[in-house]
């Protein structure tokens, strides 16, 4: 049994002993709300939009008396409003630091952390463009200006969770250089990168699969570069897209994790969430979004004897 399995089962056991004693309960910092009904805000990182919504829309199906309102921001916006208690569930790229643990200590609401899938950062380039492929070391050359290139780095905005990675990946706490810029959003890189042969996007890996129709015309006018790390001891020489294999197998260099933090303090429509993106169905939906599922789901097969 799974780690996963297994804290499914005691919440959704926690859940059915609440249900049974009675409505749902007042947490003093929003609506009542028990494991599968009610309502309750949560945060989340925008990098993720995509696939936390489908999430939201299985869920809420299954659960026809829970509302998950769910609102989208950057990184540095979430944690400003969970540190500060304004909403105790989110969604983020990374766990949290000792210093913001503290916070959470001091008010005796330590979160319950949950990673429920790994995510890639991906960089894109025009349809048109003949360069994809890249290595680490040029990557990290072009974030710290180290490189005489024309060609311009765009990215979602400066408070993402993308750009924070970007910072600790290439160990440069401005990205300030001329030819680098910050747009407004995942959708506006994509569009820019459409528009301009010579420009590289760097995006969430979510965002190039089953978009919107709002934006699909441009996706369908980028592709993914491959990136090689030098630096491996396994492969390299090779060049990876992000992939479900190229990630599960640790190929693809760039990556991050999903999570769910849960500060509630108590077993409510959090816990449910948390509980529906750990379980089968949850995972299985991470599993056709092409993001990796951090528990994969068995596959049955059923022979038919003649």
């Amino acid at each position: 049994m799974t780690k996963n399995s297994i804290k499914l089962i005691l919440s959704v056991a926690a859940g059915l002993m609440l249900s049974a004693c009675g409505s749902p309960q007042q947490d003093g910092n929003g609506p009542s709300d028990s494991f599968a009904e009610g309502k309750i805000k949560i945060l989340a990182d925008e990098s993720f939009e995509p696939i936390v919504a489908e999430e939201q829309v299985v869920f809420e199906n299954l659960f026809s008396k829970a509302k998950v309102d769910i609102q989208y921001m950057s990184e540095n916006e979430l944690l400003n409003l969970f540190l500060n208690d304004s909403i105790r569930v989110a969604i983020m790229s990374r766990e949290l630091t000792d210093a913001e643990k503290k916070v959470f200590d001091e008010r005796k609401l330590p979160p319950i952390v949950d990673k429920f899938a790994v995510d890639a950062v991906a960089l894109i380039v025009s349809k048109t463009s003949a360069d994809t492929l890249i290595t680490v070391s040029e990557i990290k050359k072009m974030l710290n200006g180290q490189t005489k290139t024309d060609r311009n780095i765009v990215f979602d905005n400066p408070n993402s969770s993308v750009v924070r990675y970007l910072k600790t990946f290439s160990g440069n706490s401005e990205l300030k250089q001329k030819n680098i810029y910050a747009l407004k959003s995942n959708k506006e890189v994509i569009k820019y990168v459409s528009e301009h042969e010579g420009a590289i996007g760097i995006v969430g890996f979510s965002w190039l699969n089953d978009p919107d129709e709002d934006y699909a015309q441009y996706v369908q006018k980028v592709q993914i570069m491959g990136v090689r790390d030098e630096g491996s001891k396994e492969y390299p020489k090779e060049y990876f897209k992000p992939s479900q294999t190229s990630l599960v197998l640790k190929q693809y260099p760039l990556s991050r994790g999903l999570y769910i933090l849960n500060s509630t303090g108590r077993v409510g429509l959090g816990t449910g969430f948390a509980s529906f993106l750990a379980s089968e169905r949850g995972q299985r939906i991470i599993l056709k979004s092409g993001l990796l599922p951090d528990s994969i789901p068995r596959r049955e097969i059923n022979i038919k004897k003649e």
